[in-house]
């Protein structure tokens, strides 16, 4: 079906009947394994079977020899063979640029749901970036640092800082620059020109949005915007940052999700 090999790691429920399968598509410089931390592990206890995609070039997935060459539709055709694998139809769950991935692909494909956290806004990166460079100078060079496994703590420390909340605990963070790893500049580049992109109309299923109201990647003023494209339901966390899967209060994100499920869809809450 495709001229590359597209990982999807497989995490059965763990009492052997299924609510719903969930796909975990991750962010930008990132691959699926934060997923693996908290949020698989707490959603397989309540009865849900797991899929998390490496998006291509990223993980166990093929391509980072040709990693610039992937765009955003490249991703979302890497989360219809995920579906494909699956083999029914899902919730898609996506963090940062895996929820504008989740987007494009639901401009074709089907959903069960979507929920999406801390979503790259409809304008795009272009201003966030300029702000995380006015206001971390050295942002830019700490993460190619941490990209390619050379970070200082300094490097380390300004990490935290951007992505992660004041309460956030230190292994959290060191497992989060574990999984930190090069981005495709097409899709980089997408991303910081998104507003220029023409609309398209959107798939109508039920939409959850969240954000961090600590969030200084994308701040939480930017959720309605996501929102209003979708008649989406929004839900901002007080005290989280950027990284709402493996912040300090992560279990309050998945909480939510998980009666948001059930209120939505019909999903029996444990």
């Amino acid at each position: 079906m495709k001229p590359r090999q597209v990982k999807v790691h497989r995490f059965p429920s763990a009492s052997g009947d299924s609510r719903a399968s969930l796909l975990f598509v991750h962010g930008a410089y990132a691959s699926a394994g934060y997923w693996t931390v908290h949020f698989i592990p707490y959603f397989q206890w309540q009865g849900y079977d797991c899929f998390a995609v490496d998006l291509a070039g990223h993980g166990a997935s093929d391509g980072l020899d040709r990693l610039d060459t992937f765009g955003i539709d490249d991703y979302a055709d890497d989360v219809a063979h995920a579906l494909s694998v699956i083999g029914k139809p899902a919730v898609l769950v996506g963090h940062s640029m895996g929820s504008l991935v989740i987007q494009r692909y639901l401009e074709k494909g089907e959903a069960i749901a979507a929920v999406l956290l801390s979503p790259v806004p409809p304008t795009g990166t272009t201003g966030s970036a300029a702000q995380l460079a006015l206001r971390y100078p050295a942002f830019f060079q700490s993460l190619e640092a941490t990209m390619h496994g050379r970070e200082s703590a300094e490097d380390r420390d300004l990490m935290a800082r951007i992505y992660f909340s004041a309460e956030a605990k230190g292994e959290d963070i060191r497992q989060f620059l574990s999984f930190i790893c090069p981005e495709s500049e097409t899709a980089v580049a997408e991303m910081a020109l998104l507003s220029s992109r023409l609309p398209v109309r959107c798939r109508k299923l039920p939409t959850l949005v969240i954000g961090g109201e600590e969030d200084i990647v994308f701040p939480p003023s930017m959720l309605f915007f996501t929102a209003l494209q979708r008649n989406a339901d929004v839900v901002r966390i007080p005290g989280a940052g950027h990284m709402l899967p493996i912040d300090w209060n992560w279990q309050v994100v998945a909480t939510r999700m998980h009666e948001w499920m059930a209120s939505r869809l019909a999903v029996e809450v444990a």
